[in-house]
C-alpha cells in the first residue's frame, strides 16, 4: 500500500524549484516583518530578534526500507519564538522540503498564533522524502525516527507538531505513540491532528476551510456583497479547496470555477459541486475526467465576486494582478500572491484577505485539541465550530480596522497584529 491512501493536500504549497525561490520566500517574509515593526514603532532589536527562528535543528534519520536497504533521510524542525508559550506548527513530508522554507513557515506560524491570540509561538518541521512512493511500514518507520531525532526539543509544553503537506492523522498517531514510548507516559497533547479515538478534536479536518469560509462571510459584508448567489472561483480542490467549495455551495453561493494540478473547470452558471466531490480522487484531481478544461491562469482571470487561491504559491503576480476581476481575494493557500501583486490589488480597491489570517482556522482548532487533551474533556463539533467562529471574526475585524486606521493593506495589517504578541512577550521577558 502506498501513500495515496494517506495523502493530506491541505494548504499545499508550490515546491520551490530552485534555491532563489526559497530565499525569496524567507526574504519577502522578513521585508514585511521589518515594515510591520517600523509601523508599530518598535526598535531595530525587535526586528533582529524576530526575523529568524530562535533555533533550527537538522536531523538525519536512518530508515530500513521494505527491501532491506537502509536509506538516510534529512529532516528539520524550526522554532521561531517561544516567548509567548510553546511553539506550534505542522510537519510536512515532501521531496523539496528545505531549511529556508521551514524557517519561513515557522515565522508565519508565529504570526498566525498572534493573530488568533493563541498562547503559542510558531514552529514548523519537514522531512525530505517522497511519501507517494513509500509504503505504510516505511512511512511509519520514518515518522517514528523523526520523533526520536527531535524528541529533546519537542513536547506538550515545548513544541507541538501537527499535520501539514502529505501528512495526516495516521502519521500523527505514529508520532504520538513513539513520543509516549520515549517519555513512558501517555502524551496526547504532544501532537495535534490525531484520530478522534486518540484524542483528536471534532472539526479538525475541516478547520482550515471553515476559517476561510468565515473570512469570506466577513469580507462580503465590508464590500456590501450578498453571499447568496455570489460568484466564487476556487483555485485548488484538495482538502481546503474541496471543503470550501462544499461550504460555499451549501451557503447558496455560486461556485463557477475550480481547479486542480491538471487544469480548471469553469461554468458561469455554476458547477455541480456535489458531483465533482464524488468524482475526485485522493489527490483532489477531477479535471482529467472532462474535455472542456481551461488553464489555472485563465481561471484566475475570470470575472467573479470572490477569488480563492487555495492551491499553490505565486499565482497572482505583478504580471496578472491587473487582470484579476474579483472584488475580494481570500488566500487559502500559502503565499499565492506576491508583494508586488498585493500592492496592485490594493490600489485597485480589491479587498485581499491574506493567508496568515484566512488559513488560521487550522492552528486554532489544533489549539482547541491541545486544550481538550490537557483537561481531559472533549467538546462537540458544534462547540468547536462556535469557538472557531468567535476567534476568526475577532481576528478579521482587528486586522480590518488596523488596515483602515493605519492606511495600510490587509497583509501589512495582519503582520502588524500578528507580530505584536511575540514582540511584547519578548520585551516583558527582558530579551530585548
Amino acid at each position: 500500500m502506498k501513500m495515496t491512501d494517506l495523502v493530506n493536500t491541505n494548504q499545499v504549497q508550490k515546491p520551490c524549484n530552485n534555491e532563489s525561490e526559497t530565499i525569496d520566500l524567507l526574504t519577502s517574509t522578513q521585508l514585511i516583518i521589518k515594515e510591520a515593526v517600523q509601523n508599530l514603532g518598535y526598535n531595530d532589536e525587535v526586528y533582529e530578534l524576530l526575523k529568524e527562528p530562535l533555533r533550527t535543528i537538522t536531523v538525519r534519520i536512518p530508515v530500513r526500507m521494505d527491501d532491506g536497504s537502509i536509506k538516510i533521510f534529512t529532516g528539520y524542525r524550526s522554532q521561531h519564538n517561544d516567548a509567548v508559550g510553546p511553539t506550534k506548527g505542522g510537519v510536512r513530508f515532501h521531496p523539496e522540503v528545505n531549511e529556508a522554507e521551514v524557517k519561513a513557515l515557522s515565522i508565519w506560524m508565529s504570526l498566525k498564533c498572534g493573530i488568533a491570540n493563541l498562547p503559542y509561538g510558531g514552529g514548523k518541521g519537514g522531512i525530505i522524502c517522497d511519501p507517494r512512493n513509500m509504503s505504510f511500514r516505511e512511512l511509519e518507520r520514518l515518522s517514528r525516527g523523526y520523533v526520536r531525532a527531535i524528541s529533546q526539543i519537542v513536547g506538550p509544553t515545548k513544541d507541538i507538531p501537527a499535520p501539514d503537506v502529505y501528512t495526516n492523522s495516521q502519521i500523527m498517531a505514529w508520532m504520538m505513540d513513539e513520543y509516549s514510548r520515549l517519555r513512558e507516559f501517555d502524551s496526547p497533547g504532544f501532537i495535534t491532528g490525531k484520530p478522534l479515538v486518540l484524542g483528536g478534536s471534532q472539526g479538525r479536518e475541516t478547520a482550515t476551510a471553515r476559517g476561510v469560509t468565515i473570512c469570506i462571510e466577513e469580507a462580503v459584508k465590508k464590500k456590501n456583497i450578498e453571499l447568496q448567489g455570489a460568484r466564487i472561483v476556487i483555485q485548488g480542490f484538495g482538502n481546503a479547496g474541496s471543503f470550501l467549495a462544499k461550504f460555499m455551495h451549501d451557503a447558496g453561493a455560486k461556485v463557477i470555477g475550480i481547479s486542480d494540478a491538471h487544469g480548471a473547470l469553469y461554468d458561469p452558471e455554476g458547477l455541480d459541486i456535489d458531483y465533482l466531490l464524488d468524482r475526485r480522487d485522493s489527490y483532489g484531481t477531477v479535471t482529467t475526467l472532462f474535455t472542456n478544461v481551461i488553464t489555472n491562469q485563465e481561471l484566475l482571470e475570470k470575472e467573479c465576486d470572490i477569488l480563492v487561491p487555495a492551491a499553490i504559491s505565486n499565482q497572482i503576480t505583478a504580471q496578472n494582478a491587473g487582470r484579476i476581476k474579483a472584488a475580494i481575494v481570500v488566500e487559502a493557500a500559502n503565499g499565492p500572491t506576491t508583494l508586488e501583486a498585493t500592492k496592485i490589488l490594493d490600489e485597485r480597491g480589491v479587498l485581499l484577505v491574506p493567508d496568515i489570517l484566512a488559513s488560521t482556522g487550522g492552528v486554532t482548532v489544533s489549539y482547541f485539541e491541545w486544550v481538550q487533551n490537557n483537561q481531559g474533556y472533549y467538546w462537540s463539533e458544534d462547540e468547536v465550530a462556535e469557538k472557531l467562529r468567535n476567534v476568526m471574526v475577532t481576528s478579521f475585524e482587528e486586522i480590518y480596522q488596523t488596515s483602515q486606521t493605519r492606511h495600510v493593506d490587509m497583509r501589512l495589517a495582519a503582520y502588524m497584529v500578528g507580530i505584536r504578541k511575540p514582540a511584547e512577550a519578548s520585551r516583558y521577558r527582558g530579551w530585548i
